[in-house]
């Protein structure tokens, strides 16, 4: 099988970079750019991928791979950070930009014969993020690409097959980005020989391997895509020594507790209700910043995970990517990307945790994992669902969280998501919730002043949650669920509506 290496110069985006080779049939890993050249070597890659990063080449301490690795005789694509460490590492000149590009920004490409160009258009709507570019390219090289400032925005050594993007190919925002890891693929000869078929089979073995005959795991259900597929995966890999829970911790949705042990019925899988309200409660009493109630939320599952597992040595976790990667540098050696929030399963879990980790989904983003959830054979209501939250509506109640302010939030939230479905639009959005804000608006209800709460409503489209844009509702649907909202709900007087991108914002509030 051919394998594409990714060095991590610690982009926010370098498994994006894996999730489009792999959706090219491709099967990629991912070192820190670190890697000594004996690990590489290991590897056999076909060829190299170096991905971009938040760093400046002229930083101390800034992320540097072995110069070694533009010695063996595979293609090499720079992106972004990746291609000023080539320009820099091969005597080329770094500078900072005199026109800094961040977001949407119009590449013109100058080489009618670049292969990595090779059938797309000439005047490409990119995704740039960078304070520094290669001034001067290296002996050997040829620009292939500058954009619309002035700057250099890709180049190219044919002979020694090294390109370099200052751009983003891997984020949906680049036109065409597709195309190119495409035409880099078939530089490299690679064959499309890996899927999500092949993903499931060596990861069933990998944990059936990891717990071995005897133990036992356990494993939080709550009724969403992730920990859903991945409870199946395992129960695959260790039929019969599986248990899992559904632990009402409180921060769930209207009647969803109920729904979700409907759902499991007939799925293969041993699901046990455990009531845990008041303890999650009262452990977030008087709590309002936001990474603290999520190390709370960590902490209490696990510790009724503890409790309820009397002879379980595992604990399995629906950990995504994304999560990973937004909660802490990516694992291993050399981490180079920032922390941008603790996810429940990455940032809080304690120190003394007893059970073993399982965490069979750590390097899929949602999309790959509803594709694998089709493998097999999940309820299609459930690989359906909208992304829901691990801490719940703990990060959508900002400020304190109380039983009486969750009360205003389901009911909003269960307003929003069902006038959604009656308009038939739930399919078409990636993510939707209610957020109670930590404020009070003046409005005027019945002749009369009111103060009250005001709900902000988020709605995202998206395809892998690593980048987002807002949903545009019909004017009407809208108006309806803010009239809904404001006349049925208690407590609440002001609608408002979200229309942030990831970036610069986050899905969630908190």
């Amino acid at each position: 099988m051919h394998r594409i290496l990714i060095l991590d110069y610690g982009s926010q985006f370098t498994q994006l970079i894996a999730r489009r080779v792999r959706e090219l049939g491709v099967y990629c890993e991912i070192l820190p750019a670190n890697a000594a050249i004996e690990e590489i070597r290991k590897v056999s890659p076909r060829a190299l991928i170096l991905s971009g990063g938040p760093h400046s080449v002229f930083d101390a301490g800034s992320p540097q791979s072995d110069k070694q690795i533009l010695d063996l005789g595979v293609p090499v694509l720079g992106i972004c950070y990746g291609m000023q460490w080539l320009g820099q590492a091969m005597n080329g000149k770094v500078s900072p930009a005199k026109t800094r590009e961040y977001g949407f920004t119009q590449i013109k490409v100058s080489a009618a014969t670049s292969k990595l160009f090779a059938g797309m258009a000439k005047n490409l709507r990119t995704w740039m993020s960078h304070g520094d570019e290669v001034d001067v390219v290296p002996v050997g090289f040829v620009e292939t690409a500058r954009s619309e400032s002035g700057s250099l925005a890709a180049m190219e050594n044919v002979t020694r097959k090294i390109f370099a993007v200052q751009f983003h190919p891997e984020v949906t925002h680049t036109e065409q980005g597709l195309e190119l890891f495409r035409n880099f693929l078939a530089i490299a000869e690679c064959k499309s020989d890996w899927n999500l078929g092949n993903f499931a089979k060596e990861k069933a073995a990998e944990i059936a391997a990891l717990v071995g005959p005897k133990d036992h795991a356990i494993c939080a259900l709550s009724g969403g895509v992730d920990s859903t597929v991945a409870a199946t995966l395992v129960e695959r890999a260790i039929p019969g020594r599986l248990e899992c829970l559904y632990i009402e911790s409180g921060l769930q949705r209207e009647g969803e507790g109920d729904s979700v042990m409907e759902s499991f019925k007939g799925s293969g899988l041993r699901v046990r209700r455990i009531d845990a309200r008041a303890e999650f409660l009262n452990n977030l009493r008087g709590v309002s910043d936001p990474e603290k109630k999520r190390k709370i939320i960590g902490k209490t599952f696990i510790d009724v995970f503890q409790r309820e597992s009397k002879g379980v040595e595992w604990m399995v976790q629906g950990t995504l990517y994304p999560d990973v990667i937004e909660s802490m540098p990516p694992p291993g050696r050399g981490g180079f990307s920032a922390t941008i929030k603790s996810h429940h399963n990455v940032g809080g879990l304690p120190a003394d945790m007893k059970l073993k980790l399982i965490e069979p989904l750590r390097e899929l983003f949602k999309d790959e994992v509803r594709k694998l959830g089709r493998e097999l054979q999940v309820d299609e209501n459930i690989l359906k669902r909208h992304p829901f939250p691990g801490p719940g509506l703990a990060v959508r109640c900002l400020g304190e969280i109380t039983e009486e302010r969750l009360v205003v939030l389901r009911a909003a939230d269960k307003i929003y998501i069902d006038e959604i479905k009656k308009a038939g639009l739930y399919d078409e959005i990636w993510q939707a919730g209610a957020i109670l804000l930590p404020i009070a608006t003046v409005g005027v209800m019945g002749d009369g002043r009111t103060y009250e709460s005001p709900i902000a409503l988020r709605a995202v489209t998206s395809s892998d949650g690593m980048t987002a844009d807002w949903y545009r509702f019909p004017h009407d649907v809208l108006a309806k669920i803010s009239n809904r909202i404001v006349n049925e709900v208690r407590g609440v007087n002001r609608v408002a509506y979200d229309i942030s991108t990831k970036p610069p914002a986050t899905i969630e509030w908190e």
